[in-house]
């Protein structure tokens, strides 16, 4: 190894990749983590007694390990992954005591699971290709899975994996230890960002700025939201009573439905990471040293309405701003927070506070100066830690960028909107006029018929309610 490569300083990080398995190897995957579940509930049990009886609950991680000595074997489990579920099981509580002392609100684990993953430590799995043998308890045969695609570490990165269940699918999470990347970067240069819903960055370095659109992400939350009212509106007749077992139609629907819950968190989170990877390339570009972010954690202690509740529900701003961070420390830059009450609606130019728009366009009324309103949120937040535009114009220069995939399927209103302006209402994503893909809407609730312009209700399609 190269002795510079040595001396890098490295960041960890993680990579879900699906499982290919058979029957049998799955069932022996779904055993490991119910045995880890059972380990888990016995900490709980075991904890709770001590409790009652008046001693102290046993939670360091090496005393755990001698109370699993005097426990015995779990199942299948390997040693490994029983000591895997202990240090889950410690961190988290030292986590919940962590936050309790600083006056935050926190829970010690109490809660059962029926799967618990389990994590394999470097060099107690082995990787050949595609191919992982994960480690069991002995006197059991080897369990070899085959992951879905390849490793996007190199094999002598990669320091732990992971088994996961998610979404009714196994999943293995690779963690590997990257090297940071060597950029020409300013440490003197700051940028700031504004997070948003519609705009899940906007950013203003000097007389530069970025614009990342987030309007395919939510077009993913509105049809999802509306693909999942109608089937709960469907499968409401077949529900079971409360008390009463669930038959075997209505397990295959809740499981189709934890399928399509994990598919659409999938689509949101990499929308995200691609959102904050042109933000990263953006300040590696203008060398810019240091990212200023908005921390937008007092939004959520206001109730604003039903609609508005929702939007920052599915906003996800806790995995958006985790996701510059990774990209951020990779590249080398430095991340800071500061409070961001007010940023949107004060004048950069005169500092004065103007009524918060409703659209996108700030105007102020006493100085006559009009710009967007995410730029002059971020242009106020780089003001905060001392490196706003060093004129009252906000930047000349100003990149814009998407986030997402849009969906092939339109909203209704979409189509509303499209027939007002006198357009074509069926047009699917990426297809210009006249192409054979765009001759057919695709949208599951209406389309639009041009000779009477109203609304027909047509078939769902299969392919984007499943």
């Amino acid at each position: 190894m190269d002795p510079a490569a040595i001396d890098m300083p490295l960041v960890h990080r993680t990579a879900r990749i699906r499982l290919r398995v058979t029957r049998h190897q799955a069932g022996r995957c779904y055993g490991l983590m119910r045995s880890a579940g059972d380990l888990w509930a016995w900490l709980l049990d075991t904890n709770r007694e001590r409790l009652e009886q008046g001693a102290a609950p046993i939670v360091g991680y090496q005393a755990l390990c001698r109370q699993l000595t005097a426990r015995g074997p779990a199942g299948e489990l390997s040693a490994v992954g029983a000591r895997s579920v202990l240090g889950r099981y410690s961190d988290a509580w030292y986590t919940a005591a962590k936050r309790r002392r600083k006056g935050e609100r926190a829970g010690f684990p109490r809660r059962k699971r029926l799967l618990v993953p389990v994590r394999f430590h470097h060099q107690t799995f082995r990787l050949e290709g595609q191919r992982v043998r994960l480690p069991v308890a002995r006197g059991h045969p080897a369990l070899w899975v085959r992951l879905a695609r390849p490793l996007p570490y190199p094999a002598d990165q990669v320091r732990a994996v992971t088994l996961v269940a998610d979404g009714g699918r196994l999943w293995l999470a690779v963690t590997a230890a990257v090297p940071v990347h060597q950029h020409d970067l300013d440490p003197g240069r700051l940028a700031g960002v504004d997070l948003g819903i519609i705009h899940p960055f906007a950013v203003v370095a000097e007389q530069e700025g970025l614009l990342v659109s987030g309007r395919a992400i939510r077009a993913e939350s509105f049809l999802h939201l509306r693909d999942l009212q109608t089937r709960q509106a469907k499968a409401a007749r077949r529900a079971p009573k409360p008390g009463q077992h669930g038959s075997r139609r209505w397990r295959r629907y809740r499981a189709s439905r934890r399928r399509i819950e994990s598919r659409h968190r999938r689509r949101v989170h990499q929308a995200h990471h691609q959102a904050a990877s042109h933000v990263v390339d953006f300040a590696v570009r203008h060398r810019i040293g240091v990212l200023v972010v908005g921390d937008p954690t007092g939004i959520t202690a206001q109730d604003t309405g039903r609609v508005h509740n929702l939007r920052l529900r599915q906003w996800r701003r806790t995995h958006l701003l985790q996701a510059l961070r990774d990209k951020a420390e990779r590249a080398g830059i430095d991340v800071r927070l500061v409070d961001e009450r007010g940023t949107s609606s004060t004048c950069p130019a005169c500092r004065r506070r103007v009524p918060k728009p409703s659209g996108r366009r700030f105007r102020c009324s006493a100085c006559t100066f009009h710009g967007h309103r995410d730029l002059v949120g971020a242009a106020n937040i780089a003001a905060l830690f001392g490196g706003g535009t060093t004129s009252a114009a906000l930047p000349t220069l100003v990149e814009h960028r998407r986030a997402g995939i849009v969906p092939a399927r339109r909203d209704r209103r979409r189509h509303l909107h499209d027939q007002r302006r006198r357009q074509r209402s069926c047009l699917a994503s990426g297809h210009p006029d006249g192409h054979q893909g765009s001759s057919g809407c695709r949208s599951s609730y209406a389309t639009t018929d041009p000779a009477s312009g109203e609304d027909q209700a047509t078939k769902p399609n299969r392919a984007n309610i499943a």
